[in-house]
């Protein structure tokens, strides 16, 4: 993880999570239900601004691409919004790479088959950038994981399309959901996959003083 130095919010209502210590707050630059729910189930207390940054994908160079976009989207909802104390923004990017083609969202159906053609039988690498900050510093990192893909005819192809899982997901599919059926393998941060390195972001906010599970609060889990 590197260091750096470095309202009105967009669409979707800001919300809630559960949980906090005094201090620590992030605010999600992401309109993502899967980092939503992944920063839930740590029960880190954050808020939603959806972020207007337009992704751009740079061929060949993964890395270059997530840290990035990830740094774009946290820095655009950074510069619009009045933070509160102790928050965080958090911005975060994942894309599919696979034989040296970087793959983000499928625009329609005929490119998600092919998406899911090209991954088939194979291993991809899945590629997430994050970028932490406050108005003071940053934190920018990535994480790689491994994902393997069982062989795939194409009635398989064509049934996992029309569920339509994989709208609005990089490589077009969701290894939380209905797609876990498409693949053989993983090595690595399973999370990552999912859409949030949840290593490389508790790697950020240790930076920032606040070491896992400083943000539960007294008496969590106690009956």
């Amino acid at each position: 993880m590197r260091t750096s130095s470095s309202s009105a919010a967009a669409p979707g209502a800001p919300h809630e999570a559960a949980g906090g210590a005094p201090g620590l707050r992030l605010v999600l630059a992401s309109r993502s239900p899967q980092r939503d729910a992944l920063l839930r189930q740590l029960c880190i207390p954050f808020r939603v601004v959806v972020s207007a940054h337009i992704e751009d994908l740079h061929d060949g160079d993964p890395v270059l691409t997530v840290e990035r976009n990830a740094r774009g989207k946290a820095e655009e909802v950074l510069a619009r919004t009045r933070l509160r104390p102790g928050e965080l923004v958090l911005g975060v990017d994942t894309v599919v790479v696979a034989g040296g083609r970087v793959l983000g969202k499928a625009a329609g159906e005929q490119e998600a088959a092919q998406f899911l053609r090209l991954l088939a039988g194979r291993r991809h690498e899945v590629y997430s950038g994050l970028y932490l900050c406050s108005p003071e510093r940053a934190e920018i990192g990535h994480a790689v994981t491994g994902v393997t893909f069982r062989s795939l005819g194409a009635a398989d192809v064509a049934r996992y399309v029309a569920c339509g899982e994989w709208r609005e997901r990089a490589g077009a599919y969701a290894i939380q959901g209905v797609g876990s059926a498409l693949v053989e393998r993983v090595d690595g941060d399973y999370f990552n996959v999912v859409g949030l390195p949840v290593a490389a972001l508790l790697t950020a906010l240790a930076a920032f003083g606040a070491p896992p599970f400083c943000w539960l609060p007294a008496g969590f889990g106690s009956s």
